[in-house]
C-alpha cells in the first residue's frame, strides 16, 4: 500500500507451499482480510516470493493471465519480490541451502532472469519494481580466501548479466527494474563494509567497461546504468545482528550515488550477557527456545574489549554461553516486528525504529517490506492466525510512519 514514505507490503515467504497452484492458493486464503483491514478503498502491494518450481510454472502465457486478473479483481498489484530462497522455504531443512544455487551457477542466473521477466509483465507503470537476492554465496563454502575471490569473480559477472537483461528490458519497456544484493551473516556479503568493497573493486570494476562498450557509452553513463539496476537491500535484521551503524551506512550509500532498492523491515533477538554465571545460563535457556532445525540462526557476540564472535549457529553459540569475553548476542531469528520482550530476550526493534525515522525524513528507497517468515517455528506462546500476524506487523509499522 502506498505511503507518504513509499510503498509498504509483506513478504509472501510467510506463506507454505514451493508450487505455484499451493502458493496462489495461500495468497488467496490470506490477502483478501489482510487488504480489507489495512487498505480496503486503495490499492495494495504484494511483496511476492517464487520458488524456481513456482516461476517456471507462473511463467506460462495461461498461468500469468490468471494471476494478473485475479491482481486486477482484488485491486492488487506487486512492485517488489524475493528470490533469495530458490528451493524449499518451509516443512524441510533449510539451513545454509537457502543460497543455493549460488551465484556462481548458470541455475541462479536463470532463474533470477526469470523473475524479472514475471515483474516486468505484473509491475504497474510509472513504478520501479525489485527483486532481492542472496549476497553472492555462503561465505563456508571456500576454503579459502582465493576460493572466495575466484567465487566473487564469477558471481559478479552472472549479475552484471542481469544487469544486462535489466538495461534491455529498460530501453524496450521503459520500466526500471533492480537487482536488490542482500548482505546477511555468513554470507560472501556480509557487512555494508563487504558490500562496499564488492560493488567498487569487483562490480563497477568490470561491469563499468564491458557496459560501456556493449551500449556504446561513456564510462560515467555505464557507471549510472549498473548503479540503476544493481542496488542494496536493507534487511534490518540483518544489519541489526552486526552491530552496523545504520546512519553511517545509509549516508555512504547516499554519498556514492549506490540506491537501496528495498528496506526489509524485520527484527532479530538481542540479550546482554551478565558477568554472572547464573544468569548467563538463563539467558542460554531463553535462547534455547528458539533452537528450530529448520533455519540457520547465526549469532553475533559482542566483546568486552572490542571485535565480534561469531557462531554460525545458534547451538554452537548456546555451548559458549558461559564465555566472559562476551557482552551481547544477537541472533539471526526473524521475530515479530512489534514485539521489543520476548521474556529474558529483547528484539532489534529499536534498529527498525531508527530506519524508519531516516526514512521519514530523507526517503532513500520506494519500496518497505515486512519480512518475518518464521511464524510456524516459532515458540507456540508467539504464533497467531498468519492473517492476524501479518496485520499487527503492517499496523505497527505504519504507525511508525
Amino acid at each position: 500500500m502506498k505511503t507518504t514514505v513509499g510503498h509498504l507490503t509483506y513478504c509472501t515467504n510467510i506463506h507454505a507451499g514451493e508450487n505455484w497452484a499451493d502458493h496462489f492458493a495461500a495468497i488467496r486464503h490470506n490477502f483478501r482480510g489482510i487488504k480489507n483491514e489495512l487498505s480496503p478503498n486503495l490499492p495494495m502491494g504484494i511483496g511476492l516470493r517464487l520458488s524456481n518450481i513456482a516461476s517456471l510454472q507462473l511463467y506460462s502465457k495461461d498461468e500469468l493471465q490468471n494471476f494478473k486478473d485475479w491482481l486486477h479483481q482484488n485491486n492488487a498489484y506487486v512492485f517488489t519480490m524475493n528470490g533469495f530462497p530458490y528451493g524449499g522455504f518451509h516443512h524441510t531443512i533449510v539451513k545454509d541451502h537457502v543460497h543455493a544455487p549460488d551465484w556462481t551457477t548458470i541455475d541462479r542466473l536463470n532463474y533470477t532472469k526469470r523473475l524479472f521477466n514475471i515483474l516486468a509483465e505484473l509491475l504497474p507503470e510509472n513504478l520501479d519494481g525489485g527483486v532481492s537476492t542472496s549476497p553472492l554465496s555462503y561465505r563456508y563454502w571456500f576454503p579459502s580466501d582465493d576460493a572466495v575471490g575466484l567465487a566473487k569473480e564469477l558471481a559478479t559477472n552472472h549479475i552484471l548479466e542481469v544487469a544486462e537483461h535489466l538495461i534491455d528490458i529498460y530501453h524496450l519497456t521503459g520500466k526500471t527494474l533492480h537487482l536488490d544484493i542482500e548482505p546477511e551473516p555468513d554470507g560472501i556479503l556480509e557487512t555494508g563494509k563487504e558490500f562496499f568493497e564488492w560493488f567498487h573493486n569487483y562490480l563497477l570494476d568490470a561491469g563499468v567497461r564491458r557496459i560501456a562498450s556493449k551500449y556504446a557509452v561513456s564510462p560515467d553513463e555505464a557507471e549510472r546504468m549498473i548503479k540503476r539496476h544493481i542496488c542494496l537491500c536493507y534487511d534490518v535484521c540483518h544489519f541489526a545482528i552486526g552491530y552496523e551503524p545504520h546512519a553511517e551506512v545509509i549516508k555512504q550509500l547516499t554519498a556514492e550515488g549506490i540506491r537501496v532498492g528495498k528496506i526489509q523491515i524485520s527484527a532479530a533477538l538481542k540479550a546482554v550477557m551478565s558477568d554472572e554465571v547464573s544468569d548467563r545460563l538463563k539467558v542460554k535457556e531463553a535462547f534455547g527456545t528458539f533452537n528450530e532445525s529448520t533455519y540457520l540462526h547465526q549469532v553475533i557476540a559482542s566483546k568486552k574489549e572490542g571485535g565480534f564472535v561469531r557462531y554460525r549457529d545458534l547451538p554452537e553459540a548456546l555451548a559458549d554461553a558461559e564465555n566472559s569475553l562476551v557482552n551481547e548476542w544477537r541472533a539471526h531469528f526473524h521475530v515479530p516486528v512489534f514485539l521489543k520482550k520476548f521474556g529474558l530476550l529483547e528484539s532489534t526493534q529499536a534498529d527498525i525504529v531508527q530506519i524508519l525515522e531516516i526514512q521519514k525524513s530523507t526517503p532513500f528507497t520506494n519500496h518497505l517490506e515486512v519480512e518475518t517468515y518464521t511464524w510456524e517455528v516459532l515458540p507456540e506462546s508467539l504464533k497467531l492466525r498468519i492473517d492476524q500476524s501479518i496485520i499487527r506487523e503492517l499496523k505497527w509499522v505504519t504507525n511508525q510512519l
